[in-house]
């Protein structure tokens, strides 16, 4: 993968206002993201724009690089991605009179802009974030993914419009004023993750959006941005299983070999957890090449999936390498691994994943995993409640709402929440995988000038279902809950969540994280399964898991869903963990955003066993650390 960035230039480019060369900044950011692109850097300077390109080669290794430009130079491309269907649109382009000097994806993209324009990302398959300086328009063209698989942020002031792969790059720009946004912290406590939609952490910095592309007006200093693509659902109940099964085996196989493209000279492995989705993508990997597949283990082995892995593994007969994972490691990789994130990011798995990447990176440069499948296919646990309540809401409203308001009232029993859940509709209840803090419990934890008794996590939670609404219009209210909960958690969990993590933990270690699952081809299909194909009482991703079982045994495809456990709870109550949070739940950062009593209460809980506190006592210490990195 590579990493891009530029920025415009005023009128004296060649000097900024501390007599700094524009050529010394553009090194110093590019410099910030060189663990993006190792193999080479390139740069493009006028008067109007600065470009820098970091390159981690994979196709036409040793051809030509970003900035690319045309033949006339009227456009130059950056571009970070991999476009699978490029040989096809080449072909296309040759046959409008168009001339390749490259055999890579960049120029396709180069002349599909010039002959399609704002019509070109329609027609991608794959995962990109690509920038054209277009000479002729006097405009900036950016987009981005149908997934926001590859991550695009941008920073505009009066002085300056920036673009880069990651944030940290616009720390090297003199004209970058970093400024924290303290406003989205009850939101971060909320999700464990920053969930404001184009918003970061810092101030003016924000994300083209997934399936968007925006275009900058060098002239007037104007950005208008538009989506070209939708997720919505289309649901074929006349489709039997069978079909659905046979259209998913078909089409994962085919994205996974075009996923595994590369120079003949260039390896690509796998990621191998416990589960079915990287268990089947392995699977097929296999049909082609023998991958190297790795894996995260621990000393503690009831939260280890090696041995689920390595049975996957004798199965396939495939090479599998096992990085056993202490709390030393772990704790130490922590500081780097919210570094490399340019947002706090709480979920214990994204040091794994760090801590995996890191391992697989001294023999590969790719890696493919299964990102995306619990999304595309309706894998997650709390996918099955829809069911469990399904009864239970047959009963008239106004019954469900008093008997939740009694429950309320009363002490913990069994069965309480199902009443209050019960009573409530999808879009009241459901607010994704991650619900930390509450609001109530925020107000107990922030110190007061940060607290927001009018938040809620449904403030974040109900645009994007009325979204969806807006979108379907009178077929909303006959879509399942199940369907609308994808609908939410592909647009906050997995871009927020999951797709971060893949690409800043992998790109920290210079190595490719290719998602087969999160493809265009695999969410047409995804948008059609009927209910009774996705999710049952006893399991999820039934039609997905049935086409595994093609490929694997009965006990990899089935293999319950985990979502990569970690003894951080276990480890938290060891001296080594309680010392490491008492110095920053009582240090300066802690004391300016929050109740230390509170923090150092939580801790002792945990410590001693009267709750568990674990994703509360992380969501708090991946903050700290991260803004120690960053602001402090």
């Amino acid at each position: 993968m590579c990493g891009i960035l530029g920025y415009t230039n005023k009128n004296n480019f060649n000097l900024n206002s501390d007599g700094e060369a524009s050529q010394i900044i553009l090194k110093k950011m590019t410099d910030s993201i060189a663990h993006r692109g190792p193999d080479a850097e390139k740069f493009f300077v006028d008067e109007h724009i600065s470009l820098g390109f970091r390159r981690l080669a994979f196709i036409d290794a040793h051809g030509e690089t970003s900035p690319l430009a045309n033949a006339d130079g009227s456009k130059i491309i950056l571009f970070n991605g991999e476009i699978y269907n490029f040989k096809i649109l080449k072909s296309e382009l040759i046959s409008l009179g168009y001339h390749f000097k490259t055999e890579g994806d960049a120029e396709v993209l180069l002349h599909g802009y010039s002959a399609w324009g704002k019509n070109l990302p329609p027609k991608l398959r794959g995962m990109f974030a690509f920038v054209i300086y277009d000479k002729d328009l006097n405009e900036i063209f950016l987009a981005r993914d149908n997934f926001g698989i590859k991550p695009l942020y941008y920073y505009q002031s009066e002085n300056v419009f920036m673009f880069a792969s990651e944030a940290k790059a616009f720390l090297q720009h003199p004209d970058f004023v970093k400024e924290f946004d303290e406003l989205l912290l009850p939101a971060y406590l909320s999700f464990s993750c920053v969930p404001g939609g184009e918003k970061s952490f810092f101030k003016n910095v924000f994300k083209i959006m997934p399936g968007t592309f925006a275009i900058y007006n060098l002239k007037n200093k104007t950005l208008k941005s538009e989506k070209y693509f939708e997720i919505d659902f289309n649901i074929n109940n006349n489709k039997t299983f069978e079909q659905s099964v046979e259209e998913i085996k078909s089409v994962f196989s085919e994205s996974v070999a075009a996923h595994i493209i590369s120079d003949p000279d260039i390896k690509v492995g796998a990621f191998l957890s416990g589960g079915v989705d990287s268990a089947y993508t392995v699977s097929e990997i296999k049909k082609h090449i023998n991958p190297t597949t790795y894996t995260i283990s621990f000393e503690e082995e009831k939260y280890s999936e090696a041995a689920d892995a390595k049975h996957t593994a004798e199965l396939l007969k495939v090479p599998n390498k096992t990085a056993q994972i202490n709390k030393e490691d772990y704790l130490e990789a922590t500081k780097k691994a919210m570094y490399s994130m340019d947002e706090p990011l709480a979920n214990p798995s994204a040091i794994l994943l760090y801590l995996l990447s890191k391992e697989a990176a001294k023999d590969l440069k790719a890696v493919l995993s299964g990102e995306g499948a619990d999304e595309m296919f309706a894998g997650y646990n709390v996918y099955q409640e829809p069911l469990a309540l399904k009864n239970y809401q047959m009963l008239p409203l106004l019954l469900r709402k008093s008997a939740a308001s009694l429950s309320k009232k009363l002490p913990n029993f069994y069965g309480k929440n199902f009443l209050i859940r019960g009573s409530q509709s999808i879009e009241e209840r459901y607010v994704g995988n991650s619900n930390i803090f509450s609001t109530s419990e925020q107000n107990i934890f922030l110190k007061e000038k940060y607290q927001n008794e009018s938040y809620a996590p449904q403030d974040y939670t109900k645009p994007i279902y009325q979204n969806l609404k807006n979108k379907m219009e009178d077929k909303y209210d006959a879509l399942d809950d199940i369907s609308k909960m994808q609908y939410l958690d592909i647009h906050m969990w997995m871009l927020h969540e999951i797709l971060q993590k893949a690409d800043k933990m992998s790109m920290a270690h210079s190595l490719e994280l290719r998602v087969p699952f999160l493809d265009i081809e695999i969410w047409k299909i995804g948008r059609g399964l009927p209910l009774s194909h996705k999710v049952s009482k006893l399991n999820t991703k039934l039609a997905q898991r049935a086409a595994a079982l093609f490929n694997l045994d009965g006990y990899s495809a089935n293999m319950k869903k985990r979502a990569f456990p970690s003894p951080l709870s276990d480890w938290l109550k060891t001296d080594l963990y309680q010392t490491e949070m008492q110095k920053y739940f009582s240090g300066s950062t802690a004391e300016k955003y929050f109740q230390t009593s509170e923090l150092l209460k939580i801790l002792y809980e945990h410590k001693t066993g009267k709750r568990n506190n674990t994703r509360k006592i992380w969501t708090i210490y991946c903050f700290l650390i991260w803004y120690e990195q960053y602001f402090a």
